[in-house]
């Protein structure tokens, strides 16, 4: 078992950079949210948690400004999950899957936030910048650098109906300024292209 001089000094090097404490950071299951890890996981001051949400280990969520990162309900992180807004709004809804993988989100701009709906899926190796706006049962699945996208929202990707889903991306590569509509989706080999876009019936047939 740990001191509590040892969690003394954790907790110092935590405060001074603007994180909540080992006690506070555990707190948060108070409503409802499950912490796994509460010496891995680093929660800044100023950010709106909700309920239900799972952080696995090495989950890290940023702010040094209020009212610039919400953080909705039943949402999981599955580790190596690093969220940062540096300047511009992130605003994450409702039972997302972030992970397995690396996934990172940051803002830097004022002018350029990042909104992510709800039920979408996030997994392999993610970097979310500039303005996006990732709409309800999105997906973004591979290794893929997104900049200025916008993928409309749908069902999530259990919904019985391929066409009816949230955009996706796939594949590996950078994809900027992309705008897909509800059920289409990139799959990238090493860049992303709207001529690439097909309906995401045409990858599962069965779901027509």
């Amino acid at each position: 078992m740990l001191s509590n001089a040892i969690v003394e000094r954790l907790d110092r090097a935590r405060l001074a950079m603007g994180y909540l404490s080992i006690a506070q950071t555990m707190a948060l299951a108070d409503q409802g949210n499950v912490i796994l890890d509460p010496f891995s996981t680093l929660i800044s001051h100023h950010i709106t948690i909700g309920t239900d949400n799972i952080f696995h280990p090495n989950t890290r969520i940023t702010t040094h400004s209020p009212n610039l990162l919400s953080v909705g309900n039943g949402n999981l992180f599955q580790g190596a999950v690093t969220i940062t807004a540096q300047n511009g709004l992130i605003q994450i809804g409702d039972e997302n899957i972030f992970g397995a993988g690396n996934i990172f989100v940051e803002t830097h701009q004022t002018d350029a936030p990042i909104t992510i709906g709800a039920n979408g899926r996030f997994k392999g190796f993610i970097d979310i910048s500039g303005r996006c706006d990732l709409g309800n049962g999105c997906q973004v699945l591979g290794n893929i650098s997104l900049r200025d996208v916008r993928l409309q929202g749908g069902g999530s990707y259990q919904h019985p109906v391929a066409d009816e889903r949230g955009a996706v991306l796939k594949g590996h590569g950078r994809a900027v300024d992309i705008a897909l509509k509800t059920g289409q989706v990139i799959a990238g080999d090493g860049s992303f292209a709207i001529t690439g876009m097909r309906m995401q019936s045409h990858y599962h047939p069965d779901a027509r």
